[in-house]
């Protein structure tokens, strides 16, 4: 039986958050410069991301350097703006930087969050057959290539004592990915929050395994290193990211509040921004980018470098900068707990 589509409404965010996690898009720069000061840094962001959190957490105050916000549509082109030098810093997710790596990009990843990875989900059509990961043998996957999903899957498939070649891949970025799970045209869909509880909220589909266990969690803000060379540059980095860092905080402690604001900035329906931020966005915590963050991001790489993803194997070290971190907890510490703010 074919799934009924998804009202022509709740497509709209899917074409407005292809987020950090993947995707093949462009930014909308020039965006309000913040604050003051004859320093601007050049911020790379999403909808609904760093621009909207840090404004709605009070942590554009008093700024003593200037902001110029450009928005992209996901990480990959974001991180080609940093390598570029059009951007210095901006948010993305743990697999972009991987794949900017392996292509020599001049990225450096200087601060890191860890969140549940609940929201990374592979999900079904709620008429699916389907009720485990190794079910999916020959089946159709929708993923983006070289996002954090992508990753996902291959770490749920390999933890199902399958491969990626034992499954039809179908590469789709999330608005096409819709279309196609929605329209019976692909078993499965490899995806990530919000559009994990869009799906669930909307009732299209049912999870069928989660990332929870299976990949690390973490998100990244990385930096131009010509950026982190200039030492008032460096300086309103580290400003920025203090201010990030309690934005997150905040957004643990005001789940409710955050969710109508975000609502608000994505298009999003207030229910499914809840169902995101309590499941996924107020879980993340701030940690330090040290050695088993590496390693974690290595497994990464050598993963995409065996499949002949990534052009060649690269050494995730050379890609980082811990000057940030000051007293973080470390990367391995375990994410906050889920509705531990404000509960719907």
């Amino acid at each position: 039986m074919r799934q009924r589509l998804v009202p022509a409404a709740l497509l709209l965010p899917f074409t407005l958050l292809l987020t950090a996690c993947g995707g093949n898009s462009s930014a909308s720069a020039g965006g309000d410069l913040d604050g003051k000061g004859s320093v601007t840094l050049n911020v790379g962001d999403q909808k609904g991301g760093s621009e909207a959190i840090l404004r709605a957490a009070g942590e554009l105050k008093n700024l003593h350097y200037k902001i110029k916000w450009s928005t992209f549509s996901s990480g990959p082109p974001l991180l080609e703006a940093v390598n570029a030098g059009a951007v210095d810093i901006g948010g993305v997710g743990n697999t972009p930087p991987v794949f900017a790596a392996g292509a020599g990009s001049k990225i450096s990843v200087v601060a890191a969050w860890h969140g549940t990875s609940r929201g990374d989900t592979i999900l079904v059509p709620g008429n699916s057959e389907l009720t485990r990961p190794d079910q999916l043998k020959g089946r159709s996957v929708a993923v983006a290539q070289g996002s954090s999903a992508h990753y996902q899957l291959v770490a749920s498939l390999k933890a199902a004592g399958l491969s990626l070649s034992d499954v039809h891949v179908k590469y789709l970025q999330p608005a096409d990915a819709l279309a196609a799970f929605t329209s019976g045209k692909v078993d499965a869909w490899a995806v990530w929050d919000p559009y994990t509880s869009q799906i669930l909220q909307a009732r299209q589909g049912r999870v069928l395994t989660t990332g929870e266990g299976i990949t690390n969690g973490l998100s990244f803000q990385v930096a131009a290193p010509a950026a982190l060379k200039d030492p008032e540059k460096a300086r309103a980095v580290k400003d920025y990211l203090a201010r990030l860092r309690r934005a997150t905080a905040w957004v643990h402690d005001h789940q409710q509040e955050w969710a109508k604001v975000w609502a608000k900035d994505t298009g999003l329906p207030y229910d499914v921004a809840l169902a995101s931020v309590t499941r996924t966005n107020s879980t993340r915590v701030a940690v330090a980018v040290d050695k088993p963050l590496v390693a974690s991001e290595q497994q990464i790489a050598d993963t995409f470098a065996e499949l002949k993803l990534i052009p060649k194997k690269v050494d995730f070290g050379d890609f980082v900068d811990s000057r940030f971190n000051g007293d973080l907890p470390p990367s391995t510490t375990r994410p906050r707990a889920e509705n531990g703010g404000q509960r719907p």
